[in-house]
């Protein structure tokens, strides 16, 4: 970023932060960064409750988020309310001075609803009858499941909304679609097509290609429900069905607890960071703060990277840009206890501060204590089986010393990235569908890799929502492949170039249409003219195989380019694939656009990124470094600038500082431009400029 971009950013940041100041009450606001772990006193086989908050103090928690998963307990039968078991639990926290997100329990049925109303329990397309004894296993519109919902909602807001505890409610947890398909889940899809096509059969037919196989639809009531379909249209239809449930689901609790919350208190949602199987921008409309539940393997392989990703995406959904995790990796993790990876001595701290560098305003672990029973008993907390202190907790001991002292400088950071990597929930679904490999089809993590560990920042956009597709703040676009996109998403891409923007753009791009029906035309389709090529045929490919120019390596897959405007960058070392160019680059208007007609090796990705970013001065001097050394920036709310280098292994490295002079936060070192610094195994810097 330029000196001249970085002071604009540094200016406007101040003025809206001054200009929220003005604002008197308001949501809550984030001075610091909340540290702490889901709790669950219900849990324990004892009662530990003091015992507990006395650690929690003496660990420097500031955060708990209860109450998600209990509904059996609010209300034991039906109609039968009990709130004295989490009041107690509710006073105790706020005596101690640590603050409380509170859940609506709505992701687990009691037994008694299972039992009374077994309609309300899930059926799925894959012809799965969902049983009690397990969470998340019921339908998600069946309307009495939702009058229930709405009830205990309402009593626990009529009772907890005035609690000092309480600063946010989390409505329900992890919510998917989770392939269900009762009759009235069906009947809602086919009353939503029938809206969304206007009743016009005939076009539904002739867009979907449903005379294929005689499959054609002519009166609605013939039309056939999600199990046994084959077509890929009515299946990509059917993900956005299951999306827009989802947030809707969630945007009615975030309507019934918006009735009773105080102004000072938010209301969010944790989400998880596969991504595809919910719109989180539609779910967040009427939320404060998303959230998010990331988990990561450690040890050797811990790098940040899923970090990294998640924060990127979620940080783009959130409307101030700050999100909160309200789960994480504390121990081991899983359903058994088959892999166990707790971190090494350094790691706990180290990601503490990966997802403060992303524009997190709170940490939380799952959880505060490990289960004695049940399905996640091998999921471990921060404390162990004994109920104890030990390694972790005192690692988090630290952690949370460190953001008492510093945590003002680290909260509410902002971002401003130049590079931008799209997002399709369409196309990762739909590649699923027609599947080119074994394996992962849409490659967004492989493309984020090979951004995140030469330090290239990149903020991730899903662009199947259309608030989602401004690229005028960016410099640079990243598309894993966009297999299913409108005309007009891919006019917007061409107009980026053709307006200066650099693109690099992957294999399969504007091959099929927002139906998920290949277009008539040449490929790419709407793109040809950006990327200077079109193509007819297409090849898998049986291994890696060599380019002639370079000798690195491609795979899986390849299509046959055919240069119009286009240069050629890469061909196959083969006697027939040889003929065609596999990776060209084309100049429109006063940009560039580098297609990738194959599957590249991670460091030829590198190489095409990094020949991009080149013309833009993209990271010029984060570049320099590769991983295991990664560095991250922003701004914070006293409007400087603040950085991050992390260390990603168990050997020490010694590298020069490449930003201004700086106070090193975390021992009030002074950092200077171009002087050396140490990072300790699984470290971090931090600098405030």
């Amino acid at each position: 970023m330029s000196k001249r971009i970085f002071l604009a950013v540094v200016a406007a940041f101040v003025l809206t932060t001054a200009l929220a100041k003005e604002k008197k009450g308001g949501v809550y606001q984030f001075e610091k960064p909340l540290y702490g772990a889901a709790y669950y006193s219900e849990y324990t086989p004892t009662d530990r409750l003091d015992e507990d908050i006395r650690l929690m103090k003496e660990a420097g928690l500031s955060v708990v988020r209860v109450g998600e998963s209990t509904w059996s307990l609010f209300e034991p039968q039906e109609g039968v309310f009990e709130f004295a078991w989490m009041d107690r639990i509710l006073d105790k926290m706020h005596a101690a001075g640590i603050k409380v997100i509170l859940g609506t329990p709505t992701y687990s049925i009691p037994a008694w609803m299972a039992e009374k109303y077994p309609e309300v329990l899930s059926q799925t397309w894959d012809d799965k009858q969902s049983h009690y004894g397990i969470r998340q296993n019921m339908d998600l519109v069946n309307p009495i499941y939702r009058r229930y919902c709405e009830r205990i909602i309402r009593k626990m807001m009529e009772h907890y909304a005035q609690h000092p505890a309480i600063i946010g409610y989390q409505v329900d947890n992890e919510v998917e679609g989770r392939r269900i398909d009762n009759q009235d889940y069906f009947e809602g899809f086919r009353d939503w097509i029938r809206e969304e096509f206007n009743g016009d059969l005939k076009e539904l037919n002739r867009r979907w290609g449903l005379n294929y196989w005689g499959m054609n639809i002519n009166r609605w009531e013939e039309f056939y429900d999600r199990k046994g379909v084959t077509n890929p249209s009515y299946k990509v239809w059917w993900e956005r069905w299951d999306r827009k449930v989802t947030a809707d689901f969630l945007n009615w609790q975030a309507d019934i607890v918006n009735e009773y919350k105080r102004s000072d208190q938010f209301v969010m949602h944790c989400f998880m960071p596969g991504f595809a199987n919910i719109d989180q921008v539609e779910a967040m409309r009427q939320m404060e703060y998303p959230a998010i539940n990331v988990y990561y393997t450690m040890q050797d392989s811990q790098d940040g990277m899923w970090i990294g990703y998640s924060c990127d995406f979620m940080r783009m959904v959130s409307r101030s840009h700050n999100f909160l995790v309200t789960e994480t990796n504390a121990q081991g993790t899983g359903w058994s206890s088959r892999d166990q990876w707790p971190p090494y001595d350094g790691q706990l701290r180290q990601n503490m501060y990966a997802f403060l560098a992303g524009g997190a305003n709170m940490v939380e672990y799952w959880h505060w204590a490990t289960l004695h029973y049940g399905q996640e008993t091998y999921w471990r907390g921060i404390l162990g089986h004994d109920g104890k202190q030990n390694r972790v907790y005192r690692e988090f001991q630290k952690g949370a010393a460190e953001l008492e002292k510093i945590g003002d400088k680290l909260v509410n950071l902002k971002k401003k990235n130049r590079v931008a990597m799209l997002f399709s929930h369409d196309s990762k679904h739909a590649l699923d569908f027609m599947p080119y490999c074994n394996g992962d089809q849409y490659k967004d993590y492989m493309v984020y890799e090979a951004l995140y560990k030469q330090n290239i920042e990149c903020d991730i956009l899903p662009v199947d929502n259309a608030s989602m597709q401004d690229f005028s703040q960016y410099d640079l676009l990243v598309v894993p492949p966009l297999y299913v996109a409108t005309d007009a998403l891919l006019q917007k891409i061409s107009d980026f170039v053709k307006n200066g923007g650099e693109v690099v753009m992957l294999y399969k791009s504007g091959y099929t249409d927002y139906d998920n029906a290949v277009r008539p035309m040449l490929a790419p389709g709407p793109l040809a003219e950006a990327c200077g090529l079109t193509y007819q045929e297409f090849s898998s490919l049986p291994g890696n195989m060599k380019l002639k120019e370079s000798g690195e390596t491609v795979s899986t897959w390849v299509e046959c380019l055919q240069l119009t405007t286009a240069k050629p960058l890469a061909t196959i070392d083969h006697k027939f694939f040889g003929q065609w160019p596999c990776i060209a680059e084309n100049s429109f208007g006063k940009g560039h656009l580098i297609y990738i007609g194959t599957v590249p090796s991670m460091n030829l990705l590198q190489q095409l990124i990094a020949r991009a970013a080149d013309r833009k001065g993209i990271a010029q001097t984060e570049r320099n470094y590769q991983f295991p050394t990664i560095l991250r920036s922003g701004v914070n709310a006293k409007g400087k600038a603040v950085h991050y280098v992390f260390n990603y292994s168990y050997e020490p490295k010694t590298v020069v500082w490449p930003y201004a002079n700086s106070r090193s936060l975390l021992d009030g070192q002074t950092l200077q431009k171009g002087a050396q610094i140490t990072i300790e195994p699984w470290g971090v810097v931090v600098g405030e400029e």
